[in-house]
């Protein structure tokens, strides 16, 4: 059998092997951390590499992505369908093994990581979901939803300002079932970081709230006491901070930065073999180490036994049983579509004059009883954000509920939202201001990345957010939130709209989207019904022009009034005009050409009509159409003297259509 040690090394050798191969990639981490994961994978983590979808299973997050060659290691060894033949094509295209872990590309890698601190964000959110669906559906004797998240974290994750945003919200929420581990190494890709990065981490994770020791990262016994503590731990995080010697075994280049982000060297891995006795040659595992990694007959045991007690849970709590397992597989409910057909065509009824941010609360209102799993929260923005409704009871992780106040931590919001939905049992929705977009940015980038459903509630949508000024009116970012792939925005002109919105941002499970919503009241209007088809489709005509149309009115939000009306002042000088309202550029822009032309004529000039920056739009319009739009930074006054300021007046329409004509 082989030694704890022997286990490790096999990691160690398909890791620099797997980097030597593709000239490109980070083989310390790995090789540090090799004996704090062989520990935790092999004595605590609860998995099946035959089913890695198990509902119980632990959760493991390497939020140092760029060490992904451990995660790999660990998959392969481990018993989960991931070939030798992908572990040595790594880093090379459509392998499994991308260059950081790729949700979706391989079983077993729960998130995507790579954008450092994201992931130990991702698992404060995987940990919180555990929490409350523990809430939800565990009942006395039967502890259906019990498993721990574990996150490999480095010095960047920490010094990464979304590591704070999380990690303190995991201390108030006192989530036992997490548990990180701290590479302790002294290094990243500049060198010793003795010049840049002297907190004092110990101190910092217990002022959070954390349960923190410290261990010597190639000491099993020490590692294996202090994972046994941490899970012994039930109403605190914990933080292992493990010090280790990046590139553990490599004679010249381990405690060093020469191995962070570049291969060994051949020579340089040959003298590693031999100092870690490592005798197999590159890509070969002895059958001994195969043997004492092998997770499969072990992790089938687990899920049987918690299959057990599934049956006998669903025995005494059949309705709550068949409630998990719909969750689980991210099913909505049997009268999903009855029900939101119903709301919708009511809203349309009532055609309510009011700002699209309310519309919003007003659907979340009718949608919260339909879906059990709906999961409110803002970024310490509820009163603005509309975000909750009376159904709603606010958790904070001492009290179970269904609606989340984050704080001032957009970032952290939206990245423990990423986590939420990765778990599973949930669909998470968030609210901030627009303008804070940009400082969630990168988390909206890697839900869009790794196709999954969360929803971003993104209000006070332009100028017309008013006397806060530049610093709040989101000129931009409309348009660049439409170029993220994957992402679709949604920007609603009316309650109705409003509805279908959010109804296909819930119905859709293979990305996010983001409602973009007005401070300010927008009209109301009652449509046809065959108006909420097209709605779906992204863009529609909602005024035909009388007679062949001269020209094309595009608009979104607020802004599709102003369209409506200029349509009437051009009538009135012989100008034809069809009026589309495009709430989602990206959702229109799916649809087939026959759709796409019966709503934008080929042929027929165009104006679009939107309070941003206005180059996006010659996509639609083209060199020779118009834009009515704003591309300066904008002022501090009521939101309608800055419409007017602007530009966003019929006059100016008119104007612009004449020119283009």
């Amino acid at each position: 059998m082989a030694t704890r040690r022997h286990l490790a090394n096999a990691i160690r050798a398909l890791s620099m092997d797997a980097v030597q191969k593709a000239s490109s990639g980070h083989p310390g981490a790995p090789m540090g951390m090799a004996d704090i994961a062989e520990v935790l994978w092999n004595d605590h983590m609860d998995h099946n590499p035959t089913n890695p979808e198990w509902a119980d299973r632990d959760r493991f997050i390497l939020s140092n992505g760029h060490g992904s060659m451990l995660i790999y290691s660990l998959l392969h060894l481990s018993g989960y369908d991931l070939p030798m033949s992908s572990l040595s094509s790594f880093r090379q295209l459509h392998s499994q093994c991308a260059g950081h872990p790729e949700y979706g590309y391989a079983p077993g890698i729960e998130t995507t990581t790579g954008p450092l601190g994201q992931g130990i964000t991702n698992g404060v959110g995987f940990a919180m979901a555990e929490k409350l669906m523990a809430d939800q559906f565990n009942k006395p004797g039967h502890d259906i939803v019990n498993h721990n998240t574990y996150v490999f974290l480095g010095d960047g994750c920490l010094m990464e300002g979304v590591s704070h945003e999380a990690c303190a919200l995991a201390g108030t929420w006192g989530l036992g079932n997490l548990i990180a581990f701290w590479d302790d190494n002294n290094i990243s890709i500049d060198g010793h970081i003795d010049g840049w990065y002297t907190d004092d981490t110990v101190k910092r994770f217990e002022a959070y709230g954390w349960h923190v020791v410290s261990v010597d990262g190639h000491d099993a016994d020490a590692i294996n006491k202090a994972i046994e503590e941490a899970k012994s731990v039930k109403d605190k995080p914990s933080m292992i901070c493990c010090k280790t010697i990046i590139g553990f075994g490599s004679p010249n280049k381990s405690a060093s930065h020469d191995c962070h982000g570049a291969a060994l060297g051949e020579e340089e891995v040959a003298l590693t073999r031999k100092e870690l006795g490592w005798d197999s040659a590159p890509f070969e595992i002895p059958a001994d180490v195969y043997e004492g990694w092998d997770a499969k007959a072990s992790g089938a045991d687990k899920e049987a036994a918690w299959n057990v007690k599934f049956d006998a849970y669903a025995t005494e709590y059949p309705e709550l049983a068949a409630e998990f397992t719909r969750r689980m597989a991210g099913d909505l409910p049997a009268n999903w579509k009855e029900a939101t057909d119903a709301f919708i065509a009511e809203t349309n009824e009532a055609a309510a004059s009011v700002a699209s941010r309310k519309a919003s609360q007003n659907a979340i209102t009718a949608l919260a009883p339909l879906l059990p799993e709906f999961l409110g929260g803002s970024a310490d923005l509820t009163g603005s954000n509309l975000t909750s409704c009376p159904s709603f009871k606010h958790v904070s992780g001492k009290e179970p509920g269904n609606y989340i106040s984050y704080g001032v931590r957009e970032f952290g919001m939206f990245a423990i939202m990423n986590g939420m939905t990765l778990h599973g049992g949930l669909i998470p929705f968030g609210g901030t201001f627009h303008m804070f977009s940009d400082y969630a940015k990168s988390a909206l980038r890697m839900a869009a990345l790794m196709k999954i459903r969360t929803i971003q509630v993104l209000t006070h949508d332009s100028i017309g957010q008013g006397e806060d000024g530049p610093t709040h009116q989101p000129i931009e970012n409309t348009s660049a939130m439409r170029y993220i792939p994957n992402m679709d925005v949604w920007r609603p002109a009316d309650s109705v709209e409003v509805a279908v919105a959010w109804t296909c941002a819930v119905e859709r499970k293979d990305g996010p989207s983001s409602l973009v919503l007005s401070r300010q009241g927008i009209p109301g209007r009652k449509h046809d019904a065959a108006d909420f088809d097209a709605m779906r489709k992204g863009a529609y005509v909602l005024s035909e022009a009388n007679g062949a149309a001269d020209v094309i009115l595009i608009a979104t939000g607020s802004e599709v009034d102003l369209a409506a009306k200029a349509q009437e002042a051009l009538a009135a000088d012989g100008i034809n005009a069809r009026v589309v309202s495009m709430p989602s550029t990206n959702v229109f822009d799916r649809q087939d050409q026959a759709y796409k032309d019966s709503v934008l004529t080929p042929g027929v000039k165009r104006v679009a009509i939107e309070a941003g920056v206005t180059d996006f739009w010659r996509k639609y319009v083209g060199l020779e159409g118009g834009v009515v739009g704003i591309d300066t930074f904008g002022e501090s006054a009521p939101g309608g003297v800055l419409m007017e300021h602007f530009g966003f007046t019929v006059e100016n329409v008119v104007k612009t259509v004449k020119e283009v004509l």
